[in-house]
């Protein structure tokens, strides 16, 4: 009844706290993407056929409400978390996928039906998504609120930070958030530098990102979201448990985040090309996303690896640490980046790739590179700190470095076969040569009798 008292409360001022956000971000869109993109600021004096600005300003107005309704749903996670219940949770953004997907899809066929499609209906079909995205964040959260009811005993929503635990809650709050949210306002730093840069640089970070955020969704996320209330329960147990622990969720995590990382290198192009290259997305295009993804990819591992020494900090109730070193990685990440994104602007593609490629500069690569040295020094400083805190800290090296190798042989053969394969559709070359990269990695690792197998098996069985 106590814990339940405590997510009323609690749930009471996310209600109040995300409600006046997403409130405010209604009533002051235009100041709001007028900071983060201003290089859009410009597109209605230079005559262009869409004014993102304008077309922004509506989309935040719709997306500031869905969000403040995820933070609802981030509410339900928490609770689910604690009871080592994942899978609804985690399965309910689908949701919000599928709605943005249904109303695209409701939206757009009329539209291509017509046989007018310009700008005007790409605008609308912009605007279409946004609904669509707040109705999925209503049913993702809907979807586990019966769950969570059915696990609280004493549930009021009261707000008041009186009820027991909430002030302890409240003080973590602020050191979490920054640690937390440095990857969303590194993004937001990024997007906004970019909008300055020549043309495709938004759009080749936009697509770049979503592959590396990927694996670190997929693999990084599910590790540390099982593992935070794992090690929260050890409460004061020696530092040996604790650890192994860690060890084994740094092991899990680099099992499928390694040879991601290395088929990103050598199949990127490819998987680039195959779900990005169409409509005015050219060929040119697609080498610029693929260097940008490649530019990501090398701080793949420390960015996983450090989601779960963050939770092994949170886990003995330090949350000051992981705040104090994501502000150096931010700070890091927008000095080099920013550096690197003027030098790189001047290198334009049309040098290596033709005619087609001209004007399509490497200013976003640099930002890329900028968010990788960043993602490095935050993994070092985080090990490095809690080292001195637990002396049996060990990094699984010689682990990962039979996954890389590993990882590599595989990537080799499959890049045998994509230079054997010509097939069309393209789409299939990719599924086969992907399929046999993925298939080989993790047939190789089970002869040779790697423990991750098992535990990602398991991991997934519940």
């Amino acid at each position: 009844e106590e814990a339940g008292r405590f997510a009323g409360a609690i749930f009471a001022i996310l209600l109040a706290v995300a409600g006046g956000l997403a409130l405010l971000g209604v009533l002051a869109a235009r100041p709001i993407v007028a900071f983060f993109v201003a290089g859009f600021l410009a597109d209605a004096e230079a005559g262009l056929a869409v004014d993102r600005y304008e077309l922004a300003v509506q989309a935040v107005r719709i997306i500031f409400p869905m969000t403040g309704i995820l933070v609802l749903s981030a509410w339900s996670l928490g609770i689910l978390n604690s009871h080592r219940r994942f899978f609804l949770p985690y399965v309910a953004p689908a949701l919000w996928n599928m709605s943005m997907i249904a109303v695209l899809v409701f939206v757009g066929e009329p539209l291509l039906r017509s046989g007018s499609f310009g700008t005007a209906e790409m605008s609308r079909l912009l605007l279409a998504v946004c609904w669509g995205a707040l109705l999925g964040g209503v049913l993702q959260f809907l979807v586990q609120l019966p769950t969570v009811l059915g696990l609280l005993r004493g549930f009021k929503v009261r707000l008041s930070t009186r009820v027991v635990g909430v002030r302890r809650a409240l003080s973590a709050v602020g050191p979490a958030l920054a640690s937390r949210g440095v990857v969303q306002i590194s993004g937001y730093l990024d997007q906004f530098l970019a909008s300055f840069l020549a043309a495709g640089a938004v759009g080749a970070l936009g697509y770049a990102s979503r592959l590396y955020l990927l694996p670190i969704g997929l693999f990084a996320m599910s590790v540390a979201a099982a593992e935070l209330p794992e090690l929260s329960r050890m409460g004061g147990e020696d530092a040996e448990s604790r650890v192994a622990r860690a060890s084994a969720g740094l092991r899990q995590m680099a099992f499928l985040t390694i040879p991601t990382g290395v088929g990103y290198f050598a199949f990127g192009l490819l998987l680039v090309s195959v779900i990005f290259q169409r409509g005015s997305v050219d060929a040119a295009d697609t080498w610029l996303i693929f260097l940008v993804l490649s530019g990501y990819t090398l701080g793949l591992l420390p960015s996983t690896s450090s989601r779960l020494l963050v939770n092994v900090y949170y886990s003995m109730g330090d949350t000051a640490t992981p705040a104090r070193i994501a502000v150096f990685r931010l700070v890091t990440s927008a000095s080099f980046g920013i550096g690197l994104m003027i030098w790189l602007d001047r290198l334009d593609l049309g040098q290596w790739l033709g005619e087609e490629a001209v004007g399509l500069r490497l200013g976003a690569l640099g930002l890329a590179l900028g968010s990788t040295v960043g993602a490095w020094v935050e993994w070092c400083l985080l090990y490095r700190s809690l080292r001195r805190r637990l002396a049996e800290m060990r990094l699984p090296l010689a682990a990962w470095g039979r996954m890389t190798g590993l990882a590599l042989a595989c990537a080799v053969v499959g890049l045998g076969v994509d230079h054997w394969l010509e097939l069309s559709p393209h789409w299939l070359e990719a599924m086969i040569v992907l399929g046999l990269y993925a298939g080989t990695y993790l047939g190789v690792a089970g002869l040779l009798g790697f423990a991750e197998i098992k535990a990602w098996t398991s991991r997934s069985a519940a």
